[in-house]
């Protein structure tokens, strides 16, 4: 059975015309942005005029290393999630992964595509800072889900199904979601801080994506992960900034950026601005940026380090 669709229109509240559109994503919700991002349009986090923009190069530089991310270079979901569960059911378990992410990206679409399409319209008419970003996010959503509908039933029950079944065969990625999610392949203390180690070790970009969630404010408190970074939202956005570092897509028009913004309304003002550069320029205090650079370092540094 299809998932009853959970589209919320934004309410038009004068001089504030918007409100983030249906929330699918199984990650945590977004860190809090700090000061010196306001929301356009009453769910649109932009950048504030006041906030001094960083040089792209300044934290932007990804490691050289043996990455592409296979799903960011698909611009038809729909077919590659055909050919993905045809490797799953010949036992791959990354495409097993790589499947959970394709119906994690496309279900706020596939709950119904008229209505992913007028609410776009209904958001394009109005003409509020950080608007056109959005809309533009959710038409490359829109392109690249083309093809799903309700009766494919998209949405987070799935996307938990198939993580599980992915983590099961193997999966590091996977088994990082899993933690993230709350629902680990093993609820003790030992094999959480394992699970970090491996992620660490393996410096996959898209393990480190996945398992940020975990590490964030979620994780304050939590001496499991004591000497990792951990604990607050600096240390989500490290994670996350990490797996840029390590050769995840990050560009303006990367699944991670479009995710935001289309999904959460967290999107920048200027178009062709990545993710690193808006983690630095919106999401973090300047008093913060040193610190999260300090995270990020270690992150990337020699595998298995502790901070």
């Amino acid at each position: 059975m299809p998932l009853a669709r959970a589209r919320h229109l934004w309410l038009l509240l004068a001089p504030v015309a918007l409100a983030a559109a249906g929330w699918w994503q199984l990650r945590a919700q977004p860190p809090a942005v700090a000061a010196d991002a306001a929301p356009a349009g009453g769910g649109v986090m932009r950048v504030s005029a006041a906030a001094p923009l960083r040089a792209p190069l300044e934290h932007g530089n990804a490691l050289q290393l043996p990455y592409r991310d296979a799903v960011d270079a698909q611009p038809d979901l729909y077919r590659y999630a055909q050919r993905l569960q045809q490797q799953v059911r010949a036992g791959d378990a990354q495409a097993g992964w790589r499947l959970s992410r394709v119906t994690d990206y496309c279900a706020p679409y596939a709950d119904s595509p008229a209505g992913y399409a007028a609410d776009s319209e209904w958001i394009a008419a109005h003409a509020t800072p950080g608007v056109a970003a959005m809309r533009a996010a959710r038409d490359r959503v829109a392109q690249r889900c083309a093809g799903f509908a309700p009766s494919d039933g998209l949405g987070p029950r799935l996307v938990a199904q198939q993580r599980l079944r992915a983590a099961r065969g193997g999966s590091l990625a996977a088994e990082a979601a899993l933690l993230a999610q709350g629902e680990p392949l093993q609820a003790t203390p030992t094999y959480k801080r394992a699970l970090v180690q491996r992620v660490l070790a393996s410096r996959d970009p898209e393990a480190y994506l996945a398992l940020s969630p975990a590490m964030g404010a979620r994780a304050s408190g939590d001496d499991t992960l004591e000497g990792y970074v951990a604990g607050d939202q600096f240390a989500e956005l490290a994670w996350q900034v990490a797996a840029c570092r390590l050769g995840l897509d990050c560009s303006a028009d990367s699944t991670l950026v479009t995710s935001y913004c289309a999904n959460a309304g967290i999107c920048s003002r200027e178009g062709a601005q990545d993710f690193v550069s808006f983690v630095f320029d919106a999401a973090v205090p300047r008093q913060g940026a040193d610190r999260v650079d300090e995270m990020v370092d270690t992150l990337v540094s020699e595998p298995g380090a502790q901070s």
